[in-house]
């Protein structure tokens, strides 16, 4: 039987989430088998080699919230377009990806549940589900529909958990809820990530919350102001929480990201698209949990003018951040990748490493995305 051919990339600039590797060599199959300076590159019979000429390679993006894209929404409860949706979005530079939920009645939610459990085992880029809703506040809806919104309740969301074959790693709520203690218990107990989100709890009652997590920061939470610094403000002044940050330059204004990047430092931000159906497709209507949505000018709106989550494409918020902030492809690798393996224990993820799964993005000198490798095969 003939030796397993593996690819080999030479010559490139490799940002392996910790450190810079200047003219680099990398060999891979499914997984990283070997990787350096080209002074230590010998080359091997198997190796099927590809010169990349300076261009560079960070870890493929890790997205923990996004609905969907390319027509297609995890909340449709169909496998074979989840999958479909998936690949689609490898081609954005994704690798790694939790199938977002939003506010719906019981049935749907268990539906989405079934139907992302079996995407996922046709499909290994999903490595989770993000359960956005419907615990959370009717005063910060945003495109949530109200009349499915409800306080965090633990039984149902165990069956939702038993549904989805234990997926649940990250879950949106709002903590001033009076059985939210009971839900964070249950969360904490069970690997699940606490992230408050659609919330107007104040300053004080996030205080005894135990959430670790911020979704999409300033965006459908209580404001920070000079005498309250609710949501927003709590996630400025606790070190250990994670944010995360739609940086298509409409949910929040470039200015407010510099700021949550000052006070935050790239080692707790994540970024993330929120994207929904119409991203990939041609502007004009489309839908979001049974609302009307009008696309226009990169930004998805409902009929009352509410931003209903992005059209945003991940390797556009990799070059955002950078623009943005004013921040170096090191630090954005800790946002688009770092971040958040570590943050769910994506342990094989997140990192250009020998033994770590072949999950990469090469963008050429101008960092326009030139292919994306998903467990090494070549998108």
């Amino acid at each position: 039987m003939a030796d397993k051919m593996s690819i080999v990339l030479k010559h490139a600039v490799i940002y392996t989430g910790s450190e810079k590797i200047e003219d680099a060599y990398i060999r891979f199959d499914k997984q990283i088998s070997a990787m350096g300076p080209m002074s230590d590159y010998r080359a091997l019979a198997t190796d099927e080699v590809r010169d990349v000429d300076g261009q560079v390679l960070v870890p493929g993006f890790i997205d923990v919230h996004s609905h969907g894209g390319y027509s297609f929404d995890a909340m449709d409860g169909d496998a074979n377009q989840i999958n479909e949706m998936v690949t689609d979005m490898i081609h954005e530079g994704v690798t790694t990806y939790f199938a977002t939920t939003m506010t719906q009645s019981h049935e749907n939610i268990a539906k989405a549940m079934v139907a992302i459990k079996k995407a996922a085992e046709m499909n290994p880029v999903i490595r989770g589900i993000h359960l956005e809703g419907p615990f959370i506040s009717p005063v910060f809806k945003g495109a949530q529909p109200e009349e499915y919104i409800e306080a965090p309740d633990t039984k149902l969301f165990d069956k939702w958990n038993e549904l989805s074959g234990h997926m649940i790693k990250l879950v949106t709520y709002a903590p001033e809820h009076k059985t939210s203690p009971e839900f964070e218990k249950y969360c904490i107990e069970n690997n699940i990530v606490p992230s408050v989100g659609h919330s107007n709890a104040t300053r004080e009652e996030m205080k005894h919350s135990r959430a670790s997590h911020v979704t999409h920061l300033y965006n459908a939470q209580r404001e920070f102001k000079h005498r309250e610094p609710g949501v927003t403000g709590h996630a400025f002044l606790e070190d250990n929480i994670y944010t995360e940050i739609i940086a298509d330059g409409f949910h929040i204004v470039p200015d407010m990201i510099k700021l949550a990047y000052d006070l935050k430092g790239p080692e707790r931000i994540e970024l993330i698209t929120d994207s929904m159906r119409a991203k990939g497709m041609p502007e004009g209507l489309s839908e979001l949990g049974g609302q009307k949505v009008i696309v226009k000018d990169k930004q998805a709106r409902l009929e009352s003018g509410n931003l209903a989550g992005s059209v945003l494409q991940f390797q556009d918020a990799f070059r955002n951040i950078m623009k943005f902030t004013g921040c170096g492809i090191e630090e954005a690798v800790l946002m688009t990748s770092v971040n958040q393996a570590r943050e769910f224990n994506l342990t094989s993820k997140g990192a250009i490493e020998i033994g770590k799964d072949a999950d990469m993005n090469l963008f050429d000198a101008d960092l326009k995305l030139e292919s994306t490798y998903s467990l090494g095969r070549k998108f």
